[in-house]
């Protein structure tokens, strides 16, 4: 119990009384009566006490000095085990915080001759080094290219321009021991393009000790245990990282390299001191360069080099710094940063785990710290009305304290009583209950037009519940919302936004800290852990590598230890000591937009199986089921028989296709086009759960349009990785023109208008539709380009294609085939109930001996020819393609080459 050790008392105001207290040689101040917090000056936090009488016998509020006092009563009965955010750095105190030079500007023209594109070059694939590399790399966004090591160096230029910015080594010995044409050839290019190289001493059993780098006058001395790690100030490499302090203790790992030269062209970047446990020494330590940057004088290349690998943090940004100044600025990081803290849960909670009013003055308190950080900063509060006043008497008066200082937060809504939104299926039901929290809002005076939401355990929100997004904009017109759960909640890096029913989804970011979270000797893994996270770990790489930060934490943690108001303020203070990034606050409207205009290519979602993450099926509607999703696709493309297809696979007892679409007839057509943008539940709807227990039975889908769709293979993998894919092919000129008669027939005034040699031979200045035209004509056509783009995202086991002259010609044999293809069982004996029908000129369902089941007129008609002039002018326009197709068909091997395409190809040769 910490001793009292003076007490004064009286203020000589007569409306206010105070009592100063000291314990153990720390000033606290305690106010009788209500309170008024005041921005806070300096380390205290100054509180207004207003209507108070000298006659008050208790002391009921008091000053915060960090967040840490408490009354008199608390300060003897309270575990002191409140963590303060004590972070001490040399550049935040007195004239260095002052002096503190701004970031550099790495950006010079050299930086306009080169992509801003990264080439690693790794030992193995599976190297761990080369896997964080990468990992580094995508969570900043950074364009990349990996290559085994020992292979010849991939083609470095393209028309007079450096593909790379920045050349990788996971191990520099890789770089030194390449054999000469292509060391040479790389050298070359890092000369003419001014493209510099970073290289990491790989660890090794064997130790050196002052060992020469081959070719260059540079030592090296490995396998050692160091401690205390520092930064040149004056390096020009520093940009993102400051040289804020020393990172003191012993560095993670006991294979480091450290560098030793006699060269003017070496600069050290980062030094550290060996361990002394390790290396007793009487003396003092003179500083070991650990990371060195060469500036290129002794061969005209650049370079910084790493003694160590990135399990190091403060390596991770001098990584950054390295690439972004080796590019000449060209791989640079923007230094804004975007920090909005969600206290999710508020008024919801078990007694003992509320705010109370304390609670709420220290919430206050830190904010005002933390606004003098980062301007702009206020915590955004989402409340749940349902459950006000359900503490303990105390925890009620925090509920009022809260309420009583509005203005100093942001606010958002919860849900009423903190259901989870997919529990819904009916809209009224649910907007009812966004009603009653609204009601709350606008009786307690709460702001409710933040067009902010964010929903209980992100349900609803990803995987959609179109029902959700609908009574968000009906009841509160939200615009902007947030979940960690799209794609999947790990790897965080691959957190990413998306737009759905215009309302923006930004990526949420997890802190350590959660609902259990409350004191600080129970957190797992100890004080110890959390330090880690935010002292350069997982926490406070997460603001370094993401422009736009929203983090999620609950009103746990703002009581008992507060353990969130400890995290944050401690890494905010960490980020102002160790980097130079701009840390700014404002409304999640203003981030969403921010965002988007950062990453205009995430506006698209991208929906993917929900039964392919458990998170995912705990927060997706109960009505919904993974069964019901198709198990193949027929992607077209189209005029090539796919509809022959369709009708042949429906007759089989085994398969069943979708519902039909009121637009679009059999043909959904959703992973291309506006129907995507409608959802996954939309989509759904067209496999509804069958009542009479033929969901055993195998679900396909068959849209056309699929085959050439730039956007259809990711969006179909993301959705049905483990479909089959089924195509059929035909020689590319006859489906072109089949296309043309096809849509003429149907009274296209374009083709109405124009011959088919006319629309085929359409230049790129024609009016739109006739260009629009000629590509449906002419660009399914290319199939070893869209075959290519669908196995970027399938296996080739997955993909069955199909000879479509042999489906015209013999079904019964290409139907027995793709059976066995997808394992369908009973195998169904198409030759009892196919035959060709005279009239028709091909295939058609047995009704009874005597009468036939046909596709309808549209299908089977029959053109006039082709004119010579557009038949040879395709032969030569798919010369080239076909010539691809035939070497992608011999490269799966699955099947012979059709007959057709050695047709062509021998006419054109």
């Amino acid at each position: 119990m910490p001793s009292l050790l003076a007490a004064a008392a009286s203020s000589s105001s007569s409306s206010t009384s105070r009592v100063v207290v000291v314990v153990d040689g720390c000033r606290k101040c305690h106010c009788v009566g209500p309170v008024l917090p005041v921005p806070d000056q300096g380390t205290e936090s100054a509180v207004m006490c207003r209507g108070a009488s000298d006659s008050n016998d208790y002391v009921s509020m008091l000053c915060y000095n960090y967040y840490m006092d408490s009354s008199p009563i608390a300060s003897f009965m309270h575990r002191d085990t409140r963590p303060a955010p004590l972070i001490h750095c040399r550049m935040l105190n007195g004239k260095a915080a002052i002096e503190a030079s701004p970031a550099p500007d790495h950006r010079s023209e050299a930086r306009l001759r080169i992509d801003p594109k990264v080439l690693v070059f790794v030992e193995t694939t599976y190297s761990r080094l080369g896997r964080d590399i990468a990992e580094l790399l995508v969570y900043n966004r950074i364009k990349y290219k990996v290559e085994v090591a020992g292979k010849n160096v991939p083609v470095l230029t393209i028309q007079d321009k450096g593909r790379y910015g920045v050349i990788v080594f996971e191990n520099l010995e890789k770089y030194l021991q390449m054999d000469n044409w292509n060391r040479q050839l790389l050298d070359k290019y890092c000369r003419d393009y001014s493209v510099g190289i970073i290289g990491f001493v790989a660890p090794s059993e064997e130790t050196l000790v002052g060992a020469q780098l081959r070719g260059f006058p540079l030592f090296v001395h490995t396998n050692l245990r160091l401690r205390d790690a520092s930064l040149n100030p004056g390096s020009p490499v520093l940009r993102l990282t400051r040289a804020g302090d020393t990172a003191w203790g012993p560095l993670p790992g006991g294979d480091w390299a450290i560098f030793q030269h006699n060269h003017s062209s070496y600069e050290p970047l980062e030094w550290a001191q060996r361990n002394t446990q390790d290396y007793p020494t009487d003396g003092v330590q003179p500083p070991l360069a650990t990371v060195i940057q060469d500036h290129g004088r002794v061969d005209g290349i650049q370079r910084v080099l790493f003694g160590s690998g990135l399990k190091f943090w403060l390596h991770r940004l001098l990584f950054l710094d390295a690439l972004s100044y080796l590019s000449h600025g060209q791989l640079s990081l923007n230094l804004e940063r975007r920090i909005l803290i969600d206290v999710d849960d508020i008024f919801v909670g078990e007694k003992g785990t509320r705010l109370k009013p304390d609670d709420v003055h220290a919430l206050i308190a830190t904010q005002n710290r933390m606004r003098a950080m980062v301007p702009g900063f206020r915590f955004n509060l989402g409340f749940s009305g349902k459950y006000f006043h359900h503490g303990t008497h105390e925890e009620n008066l925090g509920d009022d304290m809260l309420l009583r200082n509005v203005e100093h937060f942001n606010w958002f809504s919860h849900m009423w009583n903190h259901q989870q939104p997919h529990l819904y299926d009916n809209l009224t039901t649910l907007m009812n209950d966004m009603i009653l929290n609204k009601d709350f809002a606008k009786e307690k005076g709460i702001p409710t037009d933040s067009g902010y939401s964010v929903s209980p355990h992100h349900s609803g929100v990803y995987p959609a519940h179109e029902l959700l997004y609908m009574a968000w904009k009906k009841v509160w017109n939200i615009k902007v919302t947030s979940t960690e759960e799209y794609p999947h909640l790990r790897p965080a890096r691959l957190r990413r936004g998306f737009i759905h029913r215009n309302i923006m989804v930004l990526p949420r970011q997890t802190c350590g800290l959660f609902t259990h979270t409350m004191y600080i000797d129970r957190y797992p893994g100890g004080r110890d852990k959390l330090d880690e996270s935010i002292q350069g770990g997982e926490l406070f790489q997460t603001i370094v590598y993401n422009p736009i930060n929203i983090f999620m934490t609950h009103m746990s943690n703002y009581g008992s230890d507060r353990l969130a108001l400890y995290t944050f303020e401690s890494v905010i203070k960490f980020l102002r000591c160790w980097t130079n990034l701009k840390l700014t606050s404002a409304p999640p409207l203003q981030l969403g937009e921010t965002y988007f205009k950062l990453h205009p290519d995430e506006t698209d979602p991208i929906w993917g199986n929900p039964c392919d993450d458990p998170r995912h099926i705990k927060i997706w509607s109960r009505n919904k089921s993974c069964d019901t999703l198709p198990k193949f696709l027929v992607i077209g493309p189209q005029k090539t028989g796919t509809t022959a297809l369709y009708t042949f696979l429906s007759m089989h007892p085994s398969v069943a296709s979708n519902l039909p679409n009121p637009d679009t007839f059999e043909e959904i057509q959703f992973f291309n086009g506006n129907n995507y943008y409608r959802g996954l539940d939309w989509y759904q709807n067209f496999f509804p759960v069958q009542p009479n227990g033929t969901n055993g039975r195998y679900m396909f889908e068959k849209s056309a349009t699929y085959f050439d769709g730039e956007l259809v293979p990711r969006r179909a993998h993301a959705l049905l990785p483990h479909a089959k894919l089924v195509t059929i092919l035909i020689s590319p000129a006859k489906r072109a023109y089949s296309w043309y008669q096809h849509i003429k027939a149907h009274g296209d005034p374009i083709a109405n208008n124009y011959s088919f040699y006319q629309v085929i031979m359409a230049s790129d200045s024609a009016p739109k539709p006739l260009r629009d035209l000629r590509n449906r004509c002419l660009n399914p056509g290319k199939y070893a380009q869209h075959l290519e783009r669908w196995l970027a995202y399938y296996p080739q086991q997955q993909l069955h294609i199909i000879d479509g002259e042999q489906l015209k010609s013999n079904p019964v044999e290409v139907m027995m085939e793709l059976q066995r293809f997808l394992k369908l069982s009973p195998t169904f004996d198409y030759s009892d109930h196919l035959r060709f029908d005279n009239k028709k000129g091909f295939y058609c369902q047995i009704v009874n001996e005597n009468k036939n089941k046909c596709l309808g007129k549209s299908k089977g008609r029959q053109y006039p020819p082709m004119d010579d002039k557009s038949t040879k002018w395709l032969q030569r326009y798919y010369q080239n393609h076909n010539s691809a197709l035939n070497k992608l068909l011999k490269k799966l091997g699955s099947r012979p080459i059709p007959q057709w395409l050695k047709d062509d190809l021998s006419t054109t040769s």
